[in-house]
């Protein structure tokens, strides 16, 4: 059986964390102790973590870390609320959460190349939002308001991380997948959410070499100085969700996979 590392992003130590078998990142602001990995050596973007969250990690360990792996080992990520599980369940405490956590690779993954969390459907936008932060898509199509086959990825984007930000982003994008990501985003009304992916090196490679020279692309048209409010400062990363699931459905065999959302204060 392949083995499985898994690292969990955090902006705040957290003890209950510390007590499960997760190697754990910290970014962000907050000093952290040694049991958190930092990225703050060798090639990183620290100075853009505000803007990337948990992808200043993906970023350092792919430029710093992934070619020390053996080529075998499944690597994931998650984050210090949401974790990989064995199986779809309700967490209500922290035993729930210990039990149930993913800690090895599954038989069922042997004919897959990724592993990504169950989708969610963003097609229940309340037309009360689609009003307040969404007139300017009613506008351009006044039956999203009654065809919810047409509250796609691009519409709830617009309404929560800046209206035509991602629109812009696909136009800088690489000619090979261009026109299938605005496609796929104009269609779909689900994505496989939080950056969470478990793969082995060489297709991690492959997935972080395609994101960050785009990533870096949109930086040239999107920036930073006008991205306000916590929705559309961490603009790099909601772009990057978004991408995820894209990308994997499209270069590898891939598995939807449950995941559980767990918080101890």
């Amino acid at each position: 059986m392949d083995k499985l590392k898994i690292f969990c992003i955090t902006n705040k130590e957290k003890p209950y964390l510390e007590k499960l078998d997760l190697d754990l990142v910290g970014v962000g602001k907050e000093n952290f102790s040694k049991k958190y990995i930092q990225c703050l050596e060798g090639d990183n973007i620290q100075h853009k973590e505000q803007y990337y969250s948990e992808l200043t990690f993906h970023y350092w360990f792919w430029k710093n870390q992934l070619k020390t792996y053996d080529e075998n080992i499944w690597i994931g990520f998650c984050q210090k609320r949401r974790f990989w599980i064995k199986e779809k369940k309700k967490l209500d405490n922290f035993e729930d959460l210990k039990e149930n956590l993913l800690t090895s690779a599954p038989i069922s993954w042997n004919n897959c190349e990724a592993i990504l969390c169950e989708p969610i459907n963003i097609s229940g936008i309340k037309n009360m939002k689609l009003l307040k932060r969404g007139w300017r898509n009613i506008i351009e199509d006044p039956y999203v308001l009654i065809d919810k086959n047409k509250r796609n990825i691009k519409l709830h984007f617009d309404i929560h991380h800046g209206y035509k930000n991602l629109q812009r982003a696909i136009e800088v994008m690489n000619r090979n997948d261009r026109d299938d990501f605005k496609d796929f985003v104009s269609t779909k009304n689900l994505f496989n959410p939080h950056i969470m992916f478990i793969a082995k090196p060489k297709i991690i490679n492959k997935w972080f070499e395609s994101l960050f020279s785009w990533l870096f692309e949109c930086e040239k048209v999107l920036g930073f100085d006008k991205l306000k409010g916590y929705d559309e400062t961490r603009l790099y990363a909601y772009l990057a969700e978004r991408y995820l699931s894209f990308w994997f459905k499209k270069y590898t065999k891939s598995l939807d996979w449950p995941w559980g959302f767990f918080e101890d204060n």
